[in-house]
């Protein structure tokens, strides 16, 4: 079943990439494995998943411990600075952080293990008070003290859209935030040398076609693999 949900999903990204003319290749699938066990994760291995995405360091620690880096693993779950450690230590990608005292706490903790941890910057697109996440109105500033982190390395933006009926009426706030990537990338690479500043992760199962089709290079899909 799941690998069966893994070719559906992977072929409607790469219909919809095929549709703009982009290389399916330049979508990164993350299977959002915050409710699925270690046995239904070793089934989209197998079925050719390389990326994870979980929402809470502690659960990830505990499949990490069986799975290990045979996969990838991203944090796409609020991160709380006292889990700071925990997560450097295992995550490849930090797809969610909002604040100066956050990146402080990563730099610290990526140094300490001679690490330098890639991250994204998570914008609150559609301002929504529920949601995580940098207003778009101060991510200019943020960016300009958190690139100067030398343990860091800010390689794009991650947004969350409102959970809607109609995918489409999430556009604006996926075409915001790729905008404001743009528009910000002077900064990040300009001060940040070597750095590439080009990931968007947005979309989700919902909404992936969407948010790929306004350039998201990065979409975390989780109900259309691993549920029934």
């Amino acid at each position: 079943m799941i690998a069966d949900n893994i070719r559906y999903v992977t072929g409607r990204i790469s219909k919809c990439c095929e549709g703009i003319g982009m290389p399916g290749d330049k979508v990164k699938l993350i299977a959002v494995s915050k409710e699925a066990s270690v046995a239904h994760m070793e089934e989209a291995i197998s079925a050719g998943v390389i990326a994870f995405g979980e929402n809470r360091v502690q659960d990830a620690i505990l499949k990490h411990r069986v799975i290990g880096d045979r996969a990838q693993w991203h944090l796409i779950g609020h991160l709380q600075t006292n889990k700071t450690r925990d997560a450097v230590k295992i995550f490849s990608l930090i797809h969610s952080v909002d604040s100066l005292k956050l990146v402080q706490e990563i730099d610290k903790e990526a140094s300490r293990i001679g690490k330098r941890q890639n991250i994204l910057v998570q914008v609150n697109a559609s301002g929504e008070k529920s949601k995580f996440g940098i207003s778009p109105m101060e991510l200019m500033g943020f960016l300009k003290e958190a690139v100067l982190y030398s343990n860091i390395n800010i390689t794009g933006l991650m947004t969350i859209a409102p959970e809607v009926e109609d995918a489409e009426s999430v556009r604006p706030y996926f075409n915001a935030l790729r905008e404001l990537l743009a528009k910000t990338k002077p900064i990040v690479e300009g001060i940040a040398n070597g750095t590439e500043y080009s990931n968007l992760s947005m979309g989700m199962t919902n909404d992936f076609e969407v948010a790929i089709s306004e350039g998201s290079n990065m979409v975390r899909i989780g109900r259309a693999i691993f549920s029934k």
